[in-house]
């Protein structure tokens, strides 16, 4: 006995058409899947708060201790001492919240999650520029608890309530640019702990000598040019003038146009290196 196969017939339902599989992703799209990462980020910082303490406590803690420890020693009382440390305390705070940034990125890399976006039908470079723009929200913290600390301390802006507005988005935005070379040393370091030790390596020396706990006069020759080299110098300068004095002077200017030169160099390398290993 043979069984014969015949094909079912046409039950009359109407099938589903299957869509289009493309590659390529639109740039609103990209914007709209990096913005999705984005949110990814602020939830991670929502379950777990602890990732907040570097910019919630250590604005709170280290604006009080070096205020007392370095006021009455170098300026004869904190009062005097809170125009020039205040706004140097401010850009050191946000600049060094920027390396977590590179540290993030290299320990998500390290669990496999960028493994998982790569199966997802999303632009790739949205898990990388989602997490730097997450972290703006972080620089937007430190920001604000290093101000109000400065206040109720004593301090006083001469320039005051656009002065300091201005001074916070000068350094918020300069993080940003910033925060594009930890990106690239997170994207290419071998693991969080190096990239993390790279970083720190790097900044502490260039914000302890850029004038934002003492007065750059004060310091040997040799020291003073290197400065003229360090971009945190000029930013520590800008937030100086600004908060002071709302001046809006070369400093200012050269910190704006290091950013976007940052920007412009560091940010597609960092693209390009992401891209190949994502």
């Amino acid at each position: 006995m043979t069984a014969t196969l015949t094909a079912p017939a046409d039950s009359g339902r109407i099938r589903a058409e299957i869509p289009e599989v493309s590659n390529r992703v639109s740039l609103r799209q990209t914007m709209r899947h990096s913005m999705t990462m984005a949110y990814r980020g602020l939830l991670k910082i929502k379950h777990n708060p602890e990732q907040l303490f570097d910019v919630t406590i250590q604005p709170i803690l280290f604006t009080a201790l070096f205020a007392f420890i370095f006021g009455g020693a170098m300026f004869g009382s904190v009062d005097n001492y809170l125009p020039l440390f205040i706004p140097g305390i401010l850009v050191q705070t946000v600049v060094l919240t920027s390396i977590v940034t590179g540290t993030q990125l290299r320990e998500d890399m390290d669990k496999g999650v960028f493994d998982r976006f790569k199966s997802l039908p999303i632009a790739r470079i949205s898990a990388l520029s989602g997490a730097l723009i997450a972290d703006m929200v972080r620089y937007l913290i430190a920001t604000t608890l290093t101000v109000i600390m400065g206040l109720i301390l004593g301090y006083r802006p001469g320039g005051g309530f656009a002065g300091v507005l201005a001074a916070c988005l000068m350094v918020i935005v300069c993080s940003f640019a910033i925060s594009w070379i930890w990106a690239l040393v997170g994207v290419t370091g071998k693991s969080a702990s190096a990239v993390q030790g790279i970083s720190m390596i790097i900044m502490f020396p260039l914000t302890f000598v850029s004038g934002a706990f003492a007065p750059v006069e004060s310091m040997p020759g040799w020291l003073q040019g290197i400065n003229k080299l360090n971009p945190v110098y000029y930013m520590v300068k800008a937030a100086q003038e600004l908060m002071n004095a709302n001046h809006y002077g070369p400093n200012l200017a050269w910190s704006l146009l290091g950013s976007l030169a940052v920007i412009l160099i560091v940010a597609p390398i960092t693209v390009r290196a992401y891209m190949r290993r994502a």
